[in-house]
């Protein structure tokens, strides 16, 4: 398998597959969604319910049809240490409710399960190899990353961001900070200062399981349409000297030489 960092390299320049034809979109939107073992199954059980909640509900279909073309692709899959093949949703145009409805019945059908490890680079390297391989030209392309837990396997998360915002990619965060963090300075710091990247990229935290609902749906929205960023919303600001992006890798290390 390749690796996170070959996977990206050459990204920056390259012109998503899309410009060669099929129909334009105002956003290619990758939801790229945490299954870690960090997380109980009634945990990922919630967050997939807000996940087909957001998806369905009036706000969200109404961003969509408010932009420019009035419509977006979108498409998902989860991730842990590694991508769960099987839990890819390949690219579907949202333009009608229906539409919605129907990506929404394909994530709702989906078995739950969980998986070792987490590896935020390999979850931003999948993003952005779907985003160049879609057949939908768009003006913005959007990887979303949820998760509750620094970077701890694969590739380190910073070069993995780098790239695909060099090609062009906006990457945003939703932290689940549902529990204490390994991050010191609180999860949504780390993926402010470590995982978001490109024009207006912003983290939203999640702190009570019974918000995840609304959070995803602000998220959504904010992604697809130019609303402005309410003052929740941490914008990406650039990684400071206190943020070490290394912590989980080497916190796990910690955990085998003690």
């Amino acid at each position: 398998m390749l690796t996170t960092l070959a996977v990206l390299m050459g990204l920056t320049g390259l012109t998503p597959a899309a410009q060669a034809g099929g129909s334009e979109v105002d956003v290619t939107l990758v939801l790229a969604v945490d299954t870690s073992r960090s997380m109980d199954f009634e945990e990922i059980g919630i967050q997939r319910e807000g996940y087909v909640e957001a998806l369905k509900h009036k706000e969200f279909i109404d961003a969509v049809k408010g932009g420019l073309t009035g419509r977006i692709a979108i498409s998902y899959f989860e991730w842990a240490g590694y991508v769960v093949q099987d839990s890819v949703i390949d690219w579907q145009v949202i333009e009608t409710e229906e539409d919605a409805i129907a990506f929404a019945d394909k994530l709702e059908a989906r078995p739950i399960a969980t998986q070792r490890r987490t590896s935020i680079s390999t979850a931003i390297a999948q993003g952005a190899s779907m985003i160049v391989s879609s057949p939908f030209p768009s003006r913005r392309q959007v990887i979303d990353v949820s998760g509750d837990g620094p970077n701890n396997s694969g590739d380190p998360v910073t070069p993995a961001r780098d790239k695909a915002v060099e090609a062009g990619m906006i990457i945003n965060g939703l932290a689940i900070m549902l529990r204490p963090s390994d991050a010191p300075n609180g999860l949504d710091k780390y993926y402010a200062d470590c995982v978001i990247g490109g024009p207006g990229a912003f983290v939203l935290p999640v702190r009570k399981i019974e918000d995840f609902a609304v959070a995803v749906r602000r998220k959504l929205v904010l992604e697809i349409s130019d609303l402005s960023l309410p003052a929740t919303v941490q914008k990406i600001a650039g990684a400071e000297a206190g943020t070490d992006c290394l912590i989980g890798e080497k916190q796990w290390r910690d955990i085998f030489d003690r």
